[in-house]
């Protein structure tokens, strides 16, 4: 208590209320003191507390004073209380209650609740520090309020749902931005293709299909939709046909194997506004085989899933990395990775799968997992 000091309630130039609550007994530290039943203010630069009875007076701590605050519970039938842990006083602090005190926290005690309000007011108060750099012309603009109880939460409530709208109004105005921008892109690109196939201008032949490559890598034209295709299994059919047309080049260049996470992002980059879900992803990659189309849906023990060349087949792919193996001696999922220009995921899950195949052999250390050429296949 030797924190508090005498005050006649006013407050000084550029303090705001917060929010106050009635009811509020204080102990210094675990004792009872005098100060019962009163009216406990909360300010940008102190806690009030008030005499119910005699309103003139009053005894105010600092904010600057709290160390931090804590919200305790003494169970069933007894009040709440919030725990403030106080710095040391200064000196020259101004007359008070008390001017020594062998505790350095005070409780209040919420004899008609309210403390779960008042304690959120004061955790967001104090990291302000607003006693600290509120200059007068400020307490002009804002004006005094007092957020106590319902009222005050409800205030409160109205405020973020203003702020809410706010933020959702400017997100979609920098989407709709986006959309434009993205229907002009698509235009763009359909009036290059155009051009293209009537081979306007002295473009040769080489340029034509490096160019051709080059819109490919835009985005697909007129994408497979709900819209235009139904919801049914017919969706999805056409959907993997598309699929395949635009991935088969794609994962032919990348060693004839994709992750399908890897996969399921250049589709949705290519497709623009027209998203896929990943349920629609696999339920179309799951349709490639019945489709005789020349990729199909893999999983491996590891849980991976990737998109892969039918033409390249699993023998096919473990006899490179057996070769791999022998070339480079040992390899660990990340060298894999850079040597064949995969994700590090599947190259881990390619040599789990060499080695289920009895093709590797692995070797766990503090350095990591590695794999080795397996000499008692070949050594026999």
């Amino acid at each position: 208590m030797d924190r508090f000091q005498w005050s006649n309630g006013a407050l000084v130039q550029g303090e705001i209320v917060v929010t106050q609550q009635s009811g509020i007994k204080i102990y210094d530290g675990s004792e009872k003191t005098q100060f019962e039943k009163g009216l406990l203010v909360l300010t940008s630069h102190h806690l009030l507390w008030r005499d119910a009875v005699r309103k003139s007076s009053a005894i105010a701590l600092p904010l600057e004073s709290i160390l931090y605050a804590e919200e305790v519970s003494e169970g069933r039938g007894k009040s709440q209380k919030i725990v403030l842990h106080l710095l040391p006083a200064k000196p020259g602090k101004p007359a008070g209650p008390t001017m020594s005190s062998v505790h350095s926290y005070i409780r209040l005690s919420f004899k008609e609740a309210g403390e779960t309000e008042f304690f959120r007011c004061l955790s967001e108060e104090l990291p302000r520090k607003r006693w600290e750099s509120l200059a007068p012309s400020a307490v002009k603009e804002k004006p005094k309020e007092i957020r106590a109880g319902i009222v005050g939460i409800e205030r409160r409530i109205e405020e973020k749902r203003k702020e809410t709208d706010t933020t959702i109004s400017k997100a979609f105005e920098d989407l709709n931005k986006l959309m434009d921008k993205a229907k002009e892109m698509v235009n763009l690109s359909k009036t290059i293709t155009n051009k293209i196939k009537e081979r306007q201008g002295s473009i040769t032949e080489n340029e034509t299909v490096q160019f051709k490559s080059y819109l490919l890598s835009l985005g697909i034209d007129n994408p497979v939709t709900r819209e235009t295709h139904g919801s049914g299994s017919n969706y999805h059919k056409e959907l993997a046909k598309q699929l395949a047309e635009f991935l088969q080049n794609q994962i032919e260049e990348n060693g004839g194997m994709m992750a399908l996470t890897d996969a399921y992002c250049r589709i949705n980059r290519a497709r623009g506004m027209e998203l896929l879900s990943p349920d629609d992803l696999v339920d179309a990659c799951k349709q490639f085989e019945n489709l005789k189309c020349p990729l199909r849906l893999r999983s491996f023990t590891s849980g991976v899933m990737v998109i892969e060349l039918i033409s390249k087949g699993e023998e096919q792919v473990m006899h490179e990395l057996e070769e791999l193996l022998e070339n480079q001696g040992s390899l660990s999922a990340n060298d894999l990775s850079k040597l064949i220009g995969i994700s590090i995921s599947l190259a881990k899950s390619r040599l789990l799968a060499a080695e289920d195949s009895s093709k590797a052999c692995r070797d766990e250390t503090v350095e990591g997992l590695r794999f080795y050429p397996n000499k008692f296949i070949t050594a026999s």
